[in-house]
């Protein structure tokens, strides 16, 4: 009897299956008691869980049938209240670089390595969620908290950890995702309480051993209720394995618009494990479409003109500032996808200047820190953040001026263009393959792109055709034209693959099913969800 099956006949009478194999360097993780607690919490929360999923889906309909979201009348009071979170810890007071990626091998070490001061592994948009890459990045993050992580490349090249490295932080999956492989009591485990409770389990104690603590960011929160529920999760965490209460700590991405009109609420919820809020540039915009699936008058023009300095992306970029500071905690900015380039020099430095001057937005509107998706950017960065913030954070920089609901929703109309049709197609041909092969993080055109990029590329496809859209030429985005398209970009993806190995066809397939659908699909990780191991 191998190693799950003897897992499973001790568990059967438990409610609790593992459907996924369990390799000898698996075992360390998937081991009876800690999916005993994955399946406490999943009993414990999970009713909730659903509960405000099919929350969501009556706001939508409130939404649907014509009504603006504001900010909430009966949690005014919060807004008014003079409270603050939990101080920050020691080790989260200076976050002014932060480097995200998947929860591979070598790419942990890399982040840890990169001089920036946080890393935040991802199990959610930057990771292709088959078993293997669940189960063996719990494994590669149990390493690292040890310091043990190492790695030898194919061509001999070996990577361990420096000296110092970036406080890590772990993003589970979003409230919607479930987890087909890990069965409790008959149903998937949601994904976000198996990422969440094995890496607590794990590794929460030797973390508090080593000066730190259990960290992480929250991803897809569409209401103060869903930032409720993680906090009673962390509470539940922190008394079943006796961690003092408020060593978690938790950075929400507000990248819904919903959770924009709620910033001060979702901090109030999570306000003894609160570590900030960060802004999420494609997300956000994904959402717009997606909560206002039924609004003839919105059509957002191509995305590469839909920047930080928009004056509704802005109020929203504000307003993040402005929550976070008001309550005494860090905003953390938004992704620098670029990928830096040695074969042309020159567009090289006419990228990297674009990265400092959004950099220097960032700094001067308040932001505590930002994001990068590439070592290579860590240096760039913290030369901008050193500059303008010669202090740890900016966090008593206060609110200068009250954002309106209107600005949030003061959406604009502009060009939509053939190239911005074609990108969006392209992109979402080379990433939906690159995610069926496994690979979460996917180097495109010198951006590293997630599912975040794949979203706001597939929903702006379906919005144009709903609403009868058209290119700045005059041609009408009709199904037939966005096929064409299709067509045309699939057959010159795969010429440039040539031999390589690849699932475009079933990408293609997932693409044209988004797009075409008359009813708007909320996730399209959910349908790819289905063609992975």
């Amino acid at each position: 009897m191998n190693y799950r099956d003897d897992l499973n006949r001790q568990l059967a009478t438990e409610g609790i299956e593992v459907r996924g194999a369990v390799p000898t360097a698996y075992t360390q993780i998937v081991t009876p008691d800690a999916l005993r607690f994955v399946a406490e919490l999943v009993r414990q929360f999970n009713p909730r869980r659903k509960e405000l999923l099919h929350l969501r889906e009556v706001r939508q309909a409130r939404l649907n049938a014509g009504e603006n979201p504001d900010f909430l009348p009966e949690t005014a009071a919060i807004r008014a209240g003079d409270w603050k979170v939990a101080p920050p810890p020691p080790d989260l007071l200076d976050r002014r670089v932060e480097i995200t990626g998947p929860v591979d091998r070598k790419m942990i070490i890399n982040a840890l390595n990169s001089g920036a001061k946080v890393f935040m592994a991802d199990f959610e948009d930057a990771n292709s969620p088959t078993w293997e890459n669940c189960i063996q990045g719990q494994v590669n993050l149990y390493d690292a908290v040890r310091r043990t992580i190492e790695f030898t490349s194919p061509d001999g090249k070996h990577y361990r950890l420096n000296e110092q490295t970036a406080v890590l932080c772990v993003r589970p999956r979003g409230w919607h995702l479930p987890e087909k492989h890990l069965i409790i009591d008959g149903e998937p485990a949601p994904g976000a309480l198996m990422d969440f409770g094995l890496y607590f389990y794990h590794n929460a104690h030797e973390l508090i051993r080593r000066g730190t603590g259990p960290y992480f960011y929250l991803p897809k929160l569409e209401s103060h209720l869903e930032a409720r529920l993680w906090n009673d999760v962390f509470l539940y965490a922190q008394e079943r394995l006796g961690v003092p209460r408020g060593t978690i700590r938790a950075t929400v991405l507000i990248e819904n618009i919903l959770a924009a009109f709620e910033c001060e609420e979702i901090l109030y919820e999570l306000r003894e494990h609160a570590a900030g809020l960060n802004s999420g540039r494609w997300d956000y915009l994904f959402s717009i479409i997606r909560k206002f699936r039924n609004r003839e008058e919105i059509v957002l023009p191509d995305r590469a003109t839909l920047t930080m300095t928009v004056p509704f992306m802005k109020a929203y970029s504000e307003l993040v500032v402005q929550s976070c500071h008001k309550r005494g905690i860090h905003a953390i900015g938004g992704m620098s996808a670029y990928i830096p380039r040695r074969d042309d020099p020159e567009a090289n430095a006419a990228a990297i200047a674009q990265v400092v001057a959004d950099k220097e937005r960032e700094v001067s509107e308040g932001y505590d820190g930002t994001w990068v998706a590439h070592p290579g950017l860590v240096p760039i960065v913290l030369e901008v953040f050193n500059k303008h913030m010669p202090t740890p954070n900016q966090i008593e920089k206060l609110p200068q001026r009250t954002i309106t609901a209107q600005e949030l929703l003061n959406f604009p109309r502009g060009d939509i263009t053939e190239k911005g049709m074609r990108t969006n197609i392209n992109v979402s041909l080379r990433y939906l393959d690159s995610w069926l092969r496994g690979v979460g993080a996917a180097a495109i055109n010198y951006l590293m792109e997630d599912a975040a990029t794949v979203e706001i590329s597939r929903s702006q496809l379906w919005q144009w055709i709903q609403r009868k859209a058209r290119l700045n030429d005059g041609r009408l985005i009709t199904p037939e034209l966005f096929e064409q398209m299709l067509n045309e970009e699939l057959a010159s993806i795969k010429a440039s693959y040539a031999s390589a190995p690849h699932r475009l066809d079933d990408a293609a397939t997932i693409l044209k099913k988004v797009v075409l659908s008359k009813e708007f699909i909320d996730f399209v990780t959910l349908v790819a969800y289905e063609s992975i191991d």
